[in-house]
C-alpha cells in the first residue's frame, strides 16, 4: 500500500505543476519516491514468486524519472503528474515484454504486454501468432484473463490494412493488425491505500505472465 501522503503530494503536483513549487517542496517528493520505491519493491518479490527472474530486479532499476522529456514537446510542464515502475527482464530499458504499475491519482493501472515493440520484435511477434493463432487465442481468451483485462487487448492503435505478407482472411487478422500487445486493469485511489493493493495488482500481472511468455518467447 501506499501512504496518503504520496497520493496528496502527486494531486497537488497536477495543479502546481511549475519548478518553484516542486523546489519548495522538495522533501515531500523525496518521501514520496522512497514509499513508490518501497511499493515497488514489495511487487517485485510478489511477483518474483510466478515469475521468477523479476526477483533480482531493485526498485531503481524499475523506477521512471519524474522529471519529463520536454525537448520535442508542446507541453512544456517540467514534471510527470504520476509515479511509474516498469517490472521487466533488464530493467525498465529493456525491449522485451513486461509488467508495469503506473500510479496517478484518478487515472492508476496495472498493465503489461510489449508496448510499440521495434519493427524487427513486431514481425517476429506477428510470425509467432499467425503460427501459433489456437495457443494465443486460449491465452488472451482464458477466463482468468478476461477477468482481470475486461476490455482485453488494446485496440486502440491498429493497421487498416493487413501487413505485409498477411491476408485480410487470415484467421489471426484480427491481431496481426495490432502495433502493440498490451492490457491493462484499473486501480482505484481506494486500493492504493489499502493493504489488499501488492496483492491485488500481483493478481493482475500473474494472470498475464502466459502473454508475456508468448510474447517473450517470440522475440528470443
Amino acid at each position: 500500500m501506499l501512504q496518503s501522503n504520496t497520493i496528496q503530494f502527486l494531486t497537488a503536483l497536477k495543479k502546481n505543476n511549475n519548478k518553484p513549487w516542486f523546489d519548495s517542496n522538495r522533501k515531500n517528493y523525496e518521501t514520496t519516491k522512497a514509499d513508490f520505491s518501497s511499493l515497488v519493491e514489495k511487487l517485485l518479490h510478489a511477483t518474483a514468486v510466478f515469475d521468477e527472474p523479476i526477483g533480482i530486479l531493485t526498485a531503481k532499476e524499475c523506477m521512471f524519472r519524474i522529471n519529463r522529456d520536454v525537448r520535442f514537446s508542446k507541453d512544456k510542464s517540467p514534471y510527470k503528474t504520476n509515479m511509474g515502475a516498469s517490472l521487466s527482464y533488464g530493467g525498465k530499458k529493456a525491449s522485451v515484454a513486461g509488467y508495469y504499475f503506473h500510479c496517478e491519482p484518478g487515472q492508476s493501472f496495472a498493465a503489461g504486454g510489449f508496448y510499440m515493440p521495434p519493427a524487427p520484435e513486431l514481425a517476429k511477434i506477428r510470425q509467432e501468432i499467425d503460427y501459433n493463432i489456437d495457443e494465443w487465442k486460449k491465452i488472451v481468451e482464458n477466463k482468468s484473463f478476461k477477468k482481470h483485462f475486461a476490455t482485453g487487448l488494446d485496440t486502440s492503435d491498429m493497421l487498416i490494412r493487413p501487413p505485409k505478407g498477411y491476408d485480410e482472411n487470415n484467421p489471426a487478422i484480427s491481431y496481426l493488425k495490432m502495433k502493440s500487445f498490451t492490457v491493462a486493469q484499473p486501480i482505484s485511489d481506494e486500493l492504493l491505500t489499502n493493504k489488499k493493493m501488492v496483492a491485488e495488482i500481483a493478481a493482475s500481472f500473474a494472470a498475464m505472465k502466459p502473454m508475456l511468455d508468448f510474447l517473450n518467447r517470440a522475440v528470443e
